[in-house]
Formats: C-alpha cells, structure tokens, sequence
C-alpha cells in the first residue's frame, strides 16, 4: 500500500499534532511490513528529518499551503496525487484532506473545538467548520483519537460508525525514561525543588483561570502547596480567564524542547490537567509513563486514556481544585501502576490501527 500524509504539522514547534505526527511516522517507520509513505508539505519552507527507512519518503513536489486552501475551496483541483504521485490513499493528519483523483480520504479529526468553542479557535481552526464537511461530502474515511471523539463525531455529523475508526495516540518511549530537572536546568528555568506543572498550549480552551486561582487559595491556606509551573506556548485567547498569574507563585518557561519538557513533568510533584475539553489529552499519559501523579479535569477523553490512575476533578470546581493541589497524594494508584497504565499506548500500536484505517477506506472507496 502507498499513502500520502500530511507532515505539515512537524515544521516548527510541535504542539500537539505536531508531536501525532512524529508519533505516527515512527510508528509507521518500524512496521516490518508497514505502507511505502510520501510525507507531504503543504509549505515551501522546511524540511522534515527522516526516520532511517526505506518506506518512508518525501513526496516529489510542494505547493504553499494558502494558495492549495483557495484553489480546494473553489474546486477539486489540484488533487492530492499531484504533490504526491500515485497513492491508495491520502492522510489528512489535521482536519484538512485534499480531494483526490483516484485515492481514499482519511482525516484525523483530533476534536470539534472549532464548534463546541467556536470563540476559543483562531488562525486555521477557523476553516475547520467549512472543511471537515466538506471532505465527509467527498466520502472520506475519519479516524478519531479517543472512543469519546469517535461518538461525539459520529453523533454530530450523523456518521455510520463504519466511516469511524478509533486509533489512540502513543507515548514515545524516551518518556519512561525521563529523570527530574539536573541543576543546570533547574538553574536555567528558576524551577525550585518542588512544583506542579502544567504542559500545553496556554489557550483558553485549558481552564488556566481556574488553576491558577485554585492554586492560589491552596497556598494560602498552606506554604507547603510549591509554585505552580505552566509549560508551553503563549497560545491565544483570554488564557486567564480573569487576573493574570502572580509571579512569585506562578512560572512560565514557554515552549520547551522536548527532553527539557521531560524532565520538567518528570521531577514534578504532580501534573495538573484542567481542561474544559480535549480529544485526546497527550501530558496525562505523558506524566504517568514517568510515574508522577496526575490531576486531570472529569472529562470523557481524560476518563478514556487515564483509566483510574487519576484523580478527576470538575474542571470549574475551583474549590475542589484547591483541595487536591493541597493533597497531590491523594491521586490514586503508585508510579507503577501509572507507568504500566501508560505503556498500553504506544505508537507501534497506533501505526498498526491507522493502516486498518487505510485498508477500511480503500475497500470502501473501491465498493
């Protein structure tokens, strides 16, 4: 089989799908039998490293991506397969798949934010309402991160459940390995001996102003509650939902690469998660593959991944947040426990439910 993917998402700092798509492509990479795959770019800028392997290759031509998006919203021109040569199937990693002249469509819808919270997207996310109906109309094969985004899509664009296949994100195994901050990094970043942490976009969709206040009134019912460490891009948005942090309780280090954010979640005393809303929810495995508890919002897509190795909190119940940032120990299970629940998912596994995904839509587009 020969598949066409959208690698767009590696250039630059990876977020979260960028961070899918290396996941993806390694998984892919170290299938002994795994589809011949043309990393496609929709960008003149950039190249993306390969994984040492034959069956992974960059696609033979590139085409900026605002000039491919107003030629796609006007017409089915150019198709996939002029970037990429012949392929049984073209990959749309982030919500966006070209039409195609003779292959299956397969898009990775990670989460319908854009209509859920619509006023929290901004940028390429704005497009999503009119672009993922658009390639369902063309028959497209979606794939879903969680159980709970597959029904959530199926029930929202009245969908057959065989058109939706389910494939989880895996956890790169550096994680396992991960140790807390040395002090040269400790000394770079100002982290003191003990902290929370939080990684993500700082975007309002996250729940930050929640966090940060109940942070606040744990330390000051109590000095022992450590400062508070919020890692990731500025993001967009009213990401504090009111008053910013306070400094003296609160650090911001920005994006960090990604052995720097290891570390950093590794030698935390616990991670904190609150969001209102995610498709997946990557740093609550990420954390537990490290063995540090996690305090995650009651949401379907934390529930689905963190099984019962989290404590749930509501993602508004500011005071219940307080709470459990004063008593972190209250998180259930042990760091084994955590790790072994973190190493159901892995990327080699995910790899293996994509290329299912593909042999389902080809049958399809073919019957």
């Amino acid at each position: 089989m020969r598949i066409g993917l959208d690698a767009t998402p590696l250039l630059g700092q990876r977020s979260g799908v960028g961070r899918y798509v290396d996941g993806l492509v390694d998984g892919l990479a170290g299938m002994p039998d795994g589809p011949e795959t043309l990393l496609t770019l929709f960008s003149l800028r950039g190249q993306v490293p390969l994984p040492p392997t034959e069956q992974i290759h960059p696609a033979p031509r590139r085409l900026p991506a605002r000039l491919l998006r107003q030629a796609w919203a006007r017409s089915s021109w150019p198709p996939a397969e002029m970037l990429t040569g012949r392929v049984d199937v073209f990959h749309g990693t982030n919500f966006m798949v070209p039409p195609t002249q003779r292959a299956a469509g397969v898009l990775t819808v990670h989460d319908l934010a854009y209509l859920r919270f619509p006023d929290t997207v901004t940028g390429d996310a704005v497009h999503y309402r009119s672009l993922v109906p658009r390639a369902l109309d063309r028959g497209v094969h979606v794939i879903a991160v969680t159980q709970a985004m597959a029904d959530e899509i199926t029930d929202t664009y009245r969908l057959s459940p065989e058109r939706v296949s389910v494939a989880h994100h895996g956890v790169d195994p550096s994680w396992g390995s991960a140790r807390a901050p040395d002090v040269h990094l400790r000394d770079r970043l100002g982290l003191p001996d003990r902290y929370l942490v939080f990684a993500g976009n700082l975007e309002p969709r996250k729940n930050l102003g929640v966090l940060v206040r109940a942070h606040h009134a744990a330390r000051c019912q109590s000095s022992s509650v450590p400062p508070l460490v919020l890692i990731g891009p500025a993001g967009w948005g009213d990401r504090w939902q009111g008053d910013p942090p306070d400094a003296r309780d609160v650090l911001l280090p920005g994006y960090l690469a990604e052995a720097d954010l290891q570390a950093v979640v590794a030698g935390a005393t616990a991670l904190c998660m609150p969001s209102t809303y995610e498709g997946f929810g990557l740093p609550v495995v990420e954390a537990m593959a490290t063995g540090v508890p996690v305090i995650a919002s009651d949401i379907p897509a934390h529930r689905e991944v963190g099984g019962d190795q989290f404590l749930r909190i509501d993602a508004h119940d500011t005071d219940a947040w307080a709470h459990a940032l004063l008593h972190p120990e209250l998180s259930p299970g042990t760091a084994t426990s955590r790790r072994e629940r973190a190493s159901t998912f892995t990327w080699s596994a995910s790899a293996a439910d994509h290329v299912n995904a593909y042999v389902t839509a080809v049958r399809a587009h073919r019957s």
